[in-house]
């Protein structure tokens, strides 16, 4: 049995859900989410119909290595929706670089980030972006989302290890590597 998927998931005041089929469709202050599971797993509510429960569409194959990784997999990508759709999700980036800057244009995020051309990143709907300088701040009610949009960016210009340049997260730490040694 999966451990994750074997704990209900509440659901909190505010929020409304509807299961229909293997559809799951999750409507909050925030906005709204939804998603499609697997026919392995089932989703269902509590006997006080309070929270949502996860488990295997067919007991006999619950045992089976796949069929745990999707009821723990679905278990969790609904319990951030609920996350989501009530609190939100943000990352922080932040850009080392002297003259390095990001600007919003419409629905496009600009990185002047030392190459010759901007860099310009489109922005997904859903999302909103904050620029402030040399923070970029990416919030939204998809976790997924506002991570992959987030390591997009930082991927234009991932940080270098020798003087620490380039678009990072803001608590990520970059290890710096020692420069070469004139030998005599």
């Amino acid at each position: 049995m999966s451990r994750i998927g074997k704990k209900p998931i509440e659901v909190p005041k505010g929020v409304k859900v509807s299961i229909n089929g293997n559809s799951v469709s999750v409507e909050g202050p925030k906005g709204t989410l939804s998603f499609t599971h697997r026919p392995e797993v089932s989703v269902g509510w509590t006997e006080d119909e309070k929270g949502l429960v996860v488990s295997s569409a067919d007991e006999s194959k619950a045992g089976e290595r796949e069929v745990k990784a999707y009821w723990g997999t679905t278990r969790a990508i609904l319990n951030n929706m609920m996350k989501g759709v009530t609190d939100g999700y943000e990352k922080k980036l932040q850009i080392e670089g002297v003259g390095w800057t990001a600007n919003l244009a419409g629905q496009k995020l600009a990185l002047k980030v030392g190459y010759a051309n901007i860099v310009e990143v489109d922005i997904p709907t859903g999302l909103s972006v904050a620029v402030d300088k040399q923070l970029i701040t990416v919030t939204g009610t998809d976790k997924q989302m506002v991570g992959e949009f987030a390591a997009k960016v930082r991927a234009k210009r991932k940080p270098e290890p020798y003087n620490g340049k380039g678009i990072r997260y803001a608590d990520e730490v970059i290890k710096k590597k020692q420069g070469k040694a004139f030998g005599s």
